[in-house]
């Protein structure tokens, strides 16, 4: 069982890793083939080396790599090596795949040239996926994405809406090197798209489901999910109202995408158990998101707010 739950772990480090891979390539070809091309702003650091860029001629990865790893030294201390660790393998595919697709695209490629506000929406899709699925996994592509999780590690906000006012600064500016407001609208327009995907995927991806297992094989069950679904489970004490047998009923609560896995291990241990699974609005706790608030009170506030004296 040892052996199966540390094959599992490795699987799920394996397959985070290959999804921040697919999201850093989304990235790539979202920016080097349909904004830098038309001239299409983004924020984040990314906006920030495409400025430079059209300002100065030095190849947006590397000012990406340059200011993102400084950012990251920052990152460390907030977020540890668990974050940052993905956050820097991200950052190091997204630098190499620009420069490869550079090297080996026509420079007189233009995608949707005479098309500016479709190359925004396609840019803006592919750009918000690649953030979304990084976040998903535990990584980013660095900058904004960086700020925003800090943040968003102490207070309940919107990482799309973190994303989207740290980015609003850097996309006015480049009209000091476009000179151009139709431009830097394109680049608002762009930034409502990516925000958008960003807080639909997160959302989709980080949806949760409990699971109410009765069988007489509760114990192996409880502990295959404890042991090898590296989930948590609690064991309740029930009446079957026909039967009027005492029946134990398992409590589960896990990731949506951890729901199949579940079930393959009830099936494997009694085929014959009964399951129900439901979706919940919201998990807070260890293995699941932090209770995040604005402003903490203490229980005098409280009190005095609900009008409850102590006796």
């Amino acid at each position: 069982m040892r052996s199966r739950r540390s094959k599992g772990k490795l699987l799920r480090l394996l397959c985070d890793y290959g999804i921040i891979t697919i999201a850093m390539l989304l990235g790539v070809v979202g920016l080097n083939l349909f904004l830098l091309p038309n001239e299409i702003t983004t924020g984040g650091i990314i906006g920030v080396a495409s400025i430079v860029y059209w300002g100065m001629g030095i190849p947006v990865q590397e000012t990406f790599f340059v200011i993102n790893a400084l950012l990251l030294v920052v990152a460390l201390k907030v977020l540890g090596w668990h974050f940052c660790a993905k956050t820097i393998y991200g950052v190091v595919v997204f630098t190499f795949a620009s420069t490869v697709l550079q090297n080996i695209m026509p420079h007189n490629l233009h995608l949707l040239a005479d098309q500016k506000f479709m190359a925004c929406m396609v840019g803006g899709v592919f750009l918000g996926t690649s953030i979304g699925l990084g976040l998903s996994s535990g990584g980013s592509t660095g900058g904004s994405d960086v700020i925003a999780s800090m943040v968003h590690k102490y207070r309940d906000v919107s990482l799309g809406h973190i994303i989207l006012f740290c980015d609003l600064t850097i996309i006015t500016s480049s009209y000091v090197v476009l000179r151009d407001w139709e431009k830097v609208l394109y680049g608002y327009v762009l930034l409502f798209v990516i925000s958008f995907v960003v807080d639909h995927l997160l959302n989709s991806l980080r949806q949760s489901v409990q699971f109410f297992i009765i069988s007489d094989k509760y114990q192996e069950i409880g502990e295959a999910i404890n042991q090898i679904a590296d989930r948590g489970c609690s064991m309740l004490n029930g009446s079957g109202f026909y039967t009027k047998k005492d029946i134990k009923v398992i409590f589960c609560i896990a990731k949506k995408s951890e729901s199949n896995f579940i079930f393959e291990l009830i099936d494997e241990i009694d085929p014959n158990a009964f399951v129900a699974q439901s979706a919940v609005v919201g998990v807070y706790g260890q293995g699941f998101d932090h209770v995040k608030t604005h402003h903490k009170n203490n229980l005098k506030e409280l009190r005095e707010k609900m009008g409850v004296n102590k006796e």
